[in-house]
């Protein structure tokens, strides 16, 4: 499976960067350069393809002395730090999720409606979004992303918590019952199978 070309998490730069805000939030540009080695110019636009994609927001430190205040750039969760992007990108898709359902009766899964229903809309259009051929699976809760196109990388296990982070910041942005349980272990390593929950 082919990637999109502009994917903002295909590039192992931001899934790096995003690993560090993920793991401590509210990072500064100098701290980023730092654990990447990166160039401060080059931070600076991958967080904003980040943030572009919504899954990055950035505040203004607040001080107290004397001094320019400092931008904080912190991983999208829906809950702490809630991305206006990925607000939109939740609505947009319960919308055209909704209208599809309309359109074509009998397409909704069984067993989830409302909420649920929507954080899977949002789930699904962000998942092909960043390159992947999602298949879901209502009754079991679970999402198929096979072949995984991350499977060759010698930092699968952080590509696979990033974009479970990613996954469960989309859920949580669009709100809802489901949630990121985890991943189905697999021998092989192309299997992604996504598992959902609700709480």
């Amino acid at each position: 499976m082919t990637r999109p070309p502009y994917s903002a998490i295909s590039n192992t730069a931001r899934v790096e960067m995003l690993h560090l805000m993920q793991l401590e939030p509210r990072r500064t540009v100098a701290e980023l350069c730092e654990a990447t080695g990166l160039h401060a110019n080059t931070v600076r636009e991958h967080l904003q393809r980040l943030i572009d994609a919504g899954y990055v927001v950035s505040e203004t430190e607040r001080r107290t002395t004397r001094g320019r205040p400092r931008v904080l750039y912190s991983a999208a969760t829906g809950a702490e730090a809630s991305s206006p992007v990925a607000q939109r990108k939740a609505r947009d898709a319960a919308v055209r999720g909704d209208l599809l359902r309309r359109m074509i009766p009998g397409t909704a899964p069984d067993g989830l409606t409302g909420e649920a229903l929507h954080q899977l809309d949002a789930l699904v259009e962000d998942l092909i979004e960043e390159g992947f051929d999602p298949l879901v699976d209502a009754d079991a809760l679970t999402i198929d992303l096979s072949p995984c196109a991350h499977a060759e990388n010698q930092g699968r296990a952080v590509v696979c918590g990033v974009h479970l982070g990613v996954m469960q910041g989309v859920l949580a942005e669009a709100g809802g019952p489901l949630a990121v349980a985890g991943m189905e272990p697999a021998c092989d390593p192309t299997t992604c199978v996504v598992v959902l929950e609700r709480r």
